[in-house]
């Protein structure tokens, strides 16, 4: 086991990563850029868990969040076209109130961290945790397991829905002002072919 001073300067090394690529992930204006530092971010998280001797939640974080769930985001992202000519007319819309919950969330975080009386060991047993968690998913946490289970596939039958393309439903019938000028051409065309006929 690392001895505590390397163990700290790896974690606020981790820490820093992790926050690093969270704020690619929010003000980067390319989503696909900010799909990919999601990776790093997701990443980082799960070598905190390491840290914490929580191998199980850490595989875990790797296997379906950045395995998973990150590859879908970017087959999301790449397979939606025109997802890049997206153009925002106003940026600065909701900075006021996006800096003031900002603000608000980190003067929470920072007063729960300061004031609570938090627990140091004096010698911490690293043991798996894989037994245990797979014992409680299978006793007390079941029926919860169960449901987060049932929502996951009702979330995936909606996506599957929502995205599907019924290959007999009839294109959109074009809006009238696009043939509103066409329509004025064809009718002095078909004017001034009538008057030449008739002289």
């Amino acid at each position: 086991m690392l001895n505590s001073l390397a163990a700290q300067i790896i974690f606020y090394f981790i820490a820093a990563i992790t926050v690093g690529f969270a704020a690619l992930v929010a003000f980067s204006r390319n989503i696909v850029y900010s799909a990919f530092a999601l990776v790093g971010a997701l990443t980082g998280v799960a070598g905190i868990y390491i840290l914490l001797a929580a191998d199980f939640v850490a595989m875990v974080q790797v296997l379906l969040y950045v395995g998973g769930i990150v590859v879908l985001t970017l087959f999301a992202v790449m397979l939606t076209q025109g997802i890049g000519d997206v153009a925002v007319s106003n940026r600065a819309a909701g900075r006021f109130a996006g800096l003031s919950v900002i603000a608000l969330a980190g003067a929470v975080m920072l007063y729960a961290t300061l004031r609570t009386p938090w627990h140091l060991a004096t010698k911490v047993s690293v043991s798996a945790t894989t037994y245990g968690v797979g014992n409680a998913f299978l006793g007390a946490y079941v029926l919860p397991f169960e449901v987060a289970s049932l929502v996951l596939l009702a979330a995936l039958i909606g996506a599957v829905v929502i995205s599907r393309q019924d290959p007999g439903q009839a294109p959109l019938a074009p809006s009238a002002d696009k043939f509103s000028d066409a329509d004025k051409l064809s009718g002095k065309t078909a004017g001034a072919s009538a008057k030449k006929a008739g002289s």
